[in-house]
């Protein structure tokens, strides 16, 4: 079955859009007029904005949010990227990513820009009752670029991974430049350990330093003497206030997939991704006293500084002439049993 989405169908008030076995989605408009979908099943929630930019927000598990904390608590009507960041994930890109510069705005044109198509499916394959979440926009702008950017995510009834598809599609007869980059936001889990397939030494993970205060610039030196000791959330000494990236080189298995948990012993935060097609792990972490953010990893075509870094490093990518591109992620909370398969993954991996 699938539901083609219309504005129509939200108002201010809840109503139950439809159920698919343990699977319930409830549509609602925020107070600022933002489109939102509550999507239920056996033993997680969040919320989907089907036309603002297809994001995800505070996702939960087993009743408690796994999701990031900012001052922004819920969607905003605006396209101003910090005045509505509070989600999970956002799509960013497509003609760049990062701090904003003369070539794009704040992470690119797609984080809140306005789907054009948005639909609910409902489903049934081995896996289990399954409902999928998508969409499409296409952006043109005349003699440059004309693309159309399609996301999709699935969950089954007793899921606790959301199953991203994006695909993207070069509409023009030239070949276009592109950039994407998944900014997916967790809780950080005081002594919770970071486990990922990468090799933990500063020839596989950049440190993208600043100033700051003495704290701040202390643990950037510890750091630069032994990078490892990021691993233990919360570890005495660390300093994210107010932000500190760095840039991963991920190893990836047979499949050219990546992995990254944050472990806590009993379950842990997940992300799966195709380090061969998103070459770059970003990795950002922020604690202030009114921010608490663990993006473990943000699956990335280039680094996070730009389009002009990314044309100066050769990170630019090239769809060419009429060409689809299409990749999948997996993020979300594993139970300790999976937790543990993907750590002997990893394991494997770097051996």
């Amino acid at each position: 079955m699938k539901l083609n989405l219309q504005k129509s169908f939200f108002d201010f008030e809840k109503k139950e859009l439809f159920t698919h076995g343990d699977i319930k989605l409830t549509s609602f408009k925020y107070s600022s007029g933002v489109e939102a979908i509550l999507v239920e099943n056996r033993r997680t929630s969040f919320i989907f904005t089907p036309f603002k930019g297809q994001q995800v927000w505070h996702l939960k598990v087993d009743g408690e949010e796994i999701s990031m904390d900012t001052e922004v608590k819920e969607p905003q009507n605006t396209m101003v990227y910090l005045k509505n960041y509070g989600g999970f994930l956002y799509h960013c890109g497509v003609i760049s990513f990062g701090a904003p510069d003369a070539e794009h705005p704040h992470h690119g044109e797609i984080p809140n820009e306005i789907y054009d198509t948005a639909y609910v499916t409902a489903g049934c394959d081995e896996g289990g009752k399954y409902i999928t979440l998508g969409g499409s926009l296409e952006h043109n702008t005349a003699f440059v670029r004309r693309y159309r950017f399609s996301p999709e995510i699935k969950l089954y009834e007793d899921g606790t991974v959301l199953k991203v598809t994006v695909r993207l599609e070069n509409l023009r007869n030239y070949p276009m430049e592109y950039m994407y980059l998944c900014h997916i936001n967790f809780k950080p889990i005081d002594g919770a350990k970071l486990v990922y397939s990468a090799k933990e030494d500063l020839e596989h993970i950049k440190i993208y330093g600043g100033r700051g205060t003495p704290e701040f610039e202390s643990y950037q030196k510890a750091l630069e003497k032994n990078i490892s000791i990021m691993n233990e959330v919360g570890a005495e000494g660390q300093c994210y206030d107010p932000e500190l990236c760095f840039g991963i080189k991920y190893e990836c298995d047979s499949e050219g997939r990546a992995y990254t948990l944050q472990d806590t012993g009993n379950g842990a935060c997940y992300v799966s991704h195709p380090a061969n097609v998103l070459t770059n792990g970003v990795r950002w972490i922020s604690r202030t006293k009114n921010e608490s953010a663990m993006g473990m990893v943000l699956p990335a075509t280039a680094e996070h500084i730009g389009y002009k870094n990314a044309q100066d490093n050769g990170q630019l990518k090239i769809l060419g002439a009429g060409e689809t591109l299409e990749f999948y992620m997996e993020a979300g909370y594993l139970d300790a049993p999976e937790a543990n398969v993907v750590k002997a993954k990893i394991k494997k991996i770097l051996k």
